[in-house]
């Protein structure tokens, strides 16, 4: 298969991890999750204690910033400065911290360089939120997957397990990480215009992949 580049767009919840992983899988190629980007520059934020609405101190802090992935076959390690931070990343409090910090500017023109670099270097599937708008207009193909918000709060329950918060409190905070990353600024959360808007309410993984895939063949 010749140099492929697939994005894959949408809100939290759609189950974009899932099916970005199996897509991946399926086309022999590696799985990109830039959200963990932004995830790790939040995480850092917090254990550093930046001050990130101030713009010198941000700037200062991402001058500082070694964030990058190690690739080891189909998986990608989060490393930051030398060390795995991929397992305190996945918490409530991040997923907030990160949504907000990857509304200024200077957060994106920090991370783009990377997520560019290893689109440069062979085929992937990158799943994120402003993929296919913003990082990589000109890809192969695009993708924008959603699913309705009760559907995708009881994914998100299901997955953590999470004995500190009930669906209700997910579906409210998720409802306003939806209206956050729909109405910032800096690349709001949305589909790109060539994007194949796919819903999975009421779809498998498995089905959503097929559908994909159909639509990666035809390209």
């Amino acid at each position: 298969m010749a140099h492929r580049i697939i994005t894959i767009d949408g809100p939290a919840g759609a189950g974009k991890t899932t099916v970005s992983k199996a897509l991946a899988r399926e086309l022999g190629i590696v799985y990109v999750d830039t959200g963990a980007l932004y995830r790790g520059t939040a995480y850092e934020i917090k254990c550093q204690s930046i001050d990130w609405e101030d713009d010198a101190e941000l700037l200062a802090f991402l001058s500082e910033l070694d964030l990058g992935f190690e690739i080891k076959g189909q998986n990608l390690t989060l490393i930051s400065s030398g060390r795995d931070i991929t397992p305190f990343i996945r918490t409530s409090e991040i997923s907030m911290l990160a949504s907000a910090v990857s509304a200024k500017q200077p957060v994106r023109e920090a991370l783009l360089s990377t997520q560019r670099k290893i689109a440069a270097e062979q085929s992937a599937v990158f799943e994120g939120r402003d993929m296919g708008t913003v990082v990589f207009p000109n890809a192969d193909v695009k993708f924008f997957l959603s699913a309705d918000l009760s559907v995708r709060a009881k994914r998100r329950f299901d997955e953590t397990h999470s004995s500190q918060q009930d669906i209700q409190s997910i579906t409210t905070e998720m409802a306003k990480r939806d209206r956050d990353d729909s109405n910032r600024d800096t690349a709001p959360l949305k589909p790109a215009a060539d994007a194949v808007h796919i819903d999975s309410t009421d779809l498998t993984v498995g089905q959503v992949v097929d559908l994909m895939m159909s639509h990666i063949t035809a390209a």
